[in-house]
Order: structure tokens, then C-alpha cells, then sequence
């Protein structure tokens, strides 16, 4: 008999009629969540708990705008513990800074919530463990709400490839490749407090908005692993040494496929993700120039014509769906509105999540491992097996419905 807990793969929970919400943190994206909860339905926040009267009050104001009954407010530095013991709740949807999402993540499990959280949900590999750890002995959800899964190209490449329309997939791409700096005194804005803590780390400190649709794609934890990475950052110049800083991680899974991740939050490039997908009988990407290629065609296909292939894979799977609502009805980010729509309707139904707390680790621990990779001169770092041995339970990533 194994000493740890049962796997958290293929979990289902009890169904939630009424997924009654705990929100802490109504900054920038905690204040975008209370505002996208106004349309979702099946969810009520109940809850908000922040450091700062003022931003609670406006996000307070936003749900009532919206035709929501005003939530509890909750006021103060340890203001979140006091949300998340709280009987009435179901979930704990985290928007606080990234050093304290692990520490609030696993509390909210250890009472008996299930847990949504911002990326990354762990920023040390003994943080990953802890989630891992604490999901299993509480058999509670853990989501990380990495919106670019539900990216509208991620989302019609995963479709292709099920189809088998790349072949076998050697190599992937994925990227944040954003100017923070462009957006005037970048460390007076809302992105400061990411500029200061990409700074800080000195390798890839954001992973997953890259990460997320590769580990889908591949399936990390559903028929492979990561096994190894090696990390370097190139010299940056100019104040605090930040203008022209990029780093490069080059990932290998145990079936041979390679993944290069990029972070460039301080050069002039054009916004990317990459999204690049090579596989034996066809190629993928979103940026800079939408291009497909599949098996029988002739030759690639750019721009808009791409882009209109891509829609009709789009369409053939259950996160689509929630994609077209939110487009439907004008909301700021579909990406968004379909990663929050999915969580809801699995918690609703009693299904397994889009994302697990293993992708949670898997795709945050790059973060760690990078700078310890990094800072030895792109040494070779392995890469842990967060679900001790069991990635085949499940074949490929699905979208239960």
C-alpha cells in the first residue's frame, strides 16, 4: 500500500448546486474577477476580503452595479483567514501578490474549501509540494486560473491535435513576451509590482501563460513529464539592469519532447505568447504571424486564413463553447470568462477540473527552477515527478462535461 494519499487525477468532488465564492485580494485582477462574476452564472461571491477599505468598496460597488447582492466585506492583514473558516463558502478564489498564494491556498483546503488561484499558485519547489501535498490529504480542488489555456488558437491546436492533424509532437514554444515598460513609469502602474518581482528573480519568475497550453497539448501528468531544464538570461543594461533582460528555458519531457519557454517583460518586441507547435506532420503558430499547417495540406496557411481554420477546430470542444458566450456578450477577456465558466460548471457537476493541482505545480515550479538553473550557467536542473509516479493514470488532458 502506498504512504501517500490518493491521487488527485481524475478527481470528482461532490456537486456544488451553488458555488458560493470567498474572493481575497480585489486589486487589478481581483477587481476583473468581481466584475466577471456579475455574468457568470452558477456562482455567487459572497465574500471579499482585501488589506485596503477603498479597493473594497469599489469592487463592492461593481457587483452592485452589476445587479449583485453586496457581499461581506472584510477588512485587514489577516482579514482572509477570517473569509476563508467561513461555513458559507465553497470556494476560495485567491488575487493576492504572488508570495502569498500557496500559504492562503492551503489553509482555505485545510477548511474544507476548494481553492482557485492566480498564477503562479506556488513561487518554491517546497510550495508546489505543500499544494500538492495538502489537495491529496484534504481531497479538495486546487485551479490555477491560467486564462491562456482558453486562449481561442490554444484552444483550436488542441482540438487539431487530437485529431492527430500534427503527428507525433516533438517540439513546443510558449512565451509572455510583454513590454512592461512601455506603459509610461511602469513601476508607478498596476504592473510595478510585476516588474519589481521579475527583476528580483532574475529568470523566468512568470512561466505560465507559456507553460499552461504546452502542458495540455502534451500532456504533462497524462502520458509524459518534464525530466529536465536548462535556463539562461541574457545581461540586462540601464537601470537596475532590466532594459533587454530575456531568459530562455529549454524544458525535455521523458517521451523527448522539448519545450523552450520565454520571459521578455523589458524589450521593445511585439506582444507574443508564441504558441508554437511542431509535430512530424505539421506546424502552429498564434504570433507573430498566425500560421497552420496539418497533415495533407499543401502549404501553410497565414493571417486571417489561419485564423479561420483555427475557428472551425475551435468550436469541437466543451471550453469553446463558453469562449463564443463571453464573446457573445462583449465581455473584456473570453479567455477569462471561459476559464471561470469551465470551473464553475465542473465544481457544479461534480467532474474533474480543467486543471489539477499537479498542473498547478508542474507549470509554477519552472519559475524556481529556472533561477537555480540560471544562476549556474544554464546547468541542467531536473525537473520533480509531483504526482510520484503516477502520470499514466490518465492518456491525454479532456474536457469533462
Amino acid at each position: 500500500m502506498s504512504a501517500y494519499p490518493e491521487s488527485m487525477i481524475l478527481f470528482r468532488a461532490p456537486r456544488i448546486p451553488l458555488v458560493r465564492i470567498a474572493l481575497l485580494g480585489v486589486g487589478q485582477r481581483g477587481l476583473k474577477t468581481v466584475e466577471r462574476y456579475g455574468v457568470i452564472r452558477g456562482a455567487e461571491i459572497r465574500v471579499l476580503a482585501d488589506v485596503d477599505p477603498e479597493r473594497l468598496n469599489t469592487a463592492a460597488s461593481a457587483m452592485v452595479r452589476n445587479g449583485r447582492t453586496c457581499p461581506d466585506l472584510l477588512c485587514g492583514e489577516e482579514a482572509w483567514r477570517t473569509a476563508v473558516a467561513r461555513e458559507d463558502i465553497d470556494l476560495v478564489y485567491i488575487c493576492t501578490p504572488w508570495h502569498t498564494h500557496t500559504e492562503m491556498a492551503c489553509t482555505a483546503m485545510e477548511a474544507g474549501k476548494h481553492v482557485a488561484v492566480e498564477v503562479p499558485a506556488a513561487t518554491t519547489i517546497e510550495e508546489c509540494w505543500r499544494l500538492v501535498d495538502t489537495a491529496e490529504r484534504t481531497r479538495r480542488h486546487c485551479f490555477m486560473t491560467e486564462n491562456c489555456c482558453y486562449d481561442y488558437f490554444a484552444l483550436a491546436t488542441l482540438e487539431m491535435h487530437r485529431e492527430g492533424l500534427f503527428g507525433e509532437l516533438t517540439h513546443l514554444e510558449g512565451a509572455y513576451i510583454h513590454n512592461l515598460l512601455e506603459h509610461g513609469n511602469a513601476i508607478g502602474t498596476d504592473y510595478g509590482w510585476m516588474v519589481r518581482s521579475i527583476a528580483a528573480h532574475g529568470a523566468n519568475a512568470y512561466p505560465t501563460p507559456g507553460m499552461g497550453p504546452v502542458g495540455w497539448l502534451i500532456g504533462l501528468h497524462r502520458g509524459d513529464l518534464m525530466e529536465s531544464l536548462t535556463s539562461m538570461t541574457s545581461r540586462g543594461l540601464g537601470v537596475g539592469g532590466l532594459l533587454g533582460r530575456v531568459n530562455t528555458t529549454l524544458i525535455r519531457t521523458r517521451r523527448g519532447v522539448t519545450i523552450m519557454q520565454q520571459l521578455d517583460t523589458n524589450t521593445p518586441r511585439p506582444y507574443s505568447r508564441l504558441q508554437t507547435v511542431c509535430g512530424t506532420e505539421g506546424f502552429a503558430q498564434k504570433y507573430p504571424l498566425p500560421t497552420l499547417r496539418t497533415r495533407g495540406m499543401d502549404e501553410s496557411l497565414t493571417g486571417q486564413a489561419a485564423l479561420d481554420l483555427a475557428a472551425e477546430f475551435k468550436e469541437r470542444n466543451a471550453a469553446s463553447h463558453y469562449w463564443e458566450e463571453g464573446h457573445s456578450i462583449g465581455v473584456p477577456n473570453e479567455m477569462n470568462y471561459a476559464m471561470d465558466c469551465r470551473l464553475i460548471h465542473c465544481l457544479h457537476y461534480g467532474l474533474p477540473l480543467d486543471i489539477d493541482v499537479y498542473d498547478a505545480a508542474e507549470w509554477s515550479c519552472i519559475a524556481p527552477l529556472s533561477a537555480i538553473s540560471a544562476q549556474g550557467n544554464g546547468r541542467p536542473v531536473d525537473v520533480p515527478d509531483f504526482t510520484r509516479g503516477r502520470w499514466r493514470q490518465a492518456e491525454t488532458h479532456r474536457f469533462y462535461q
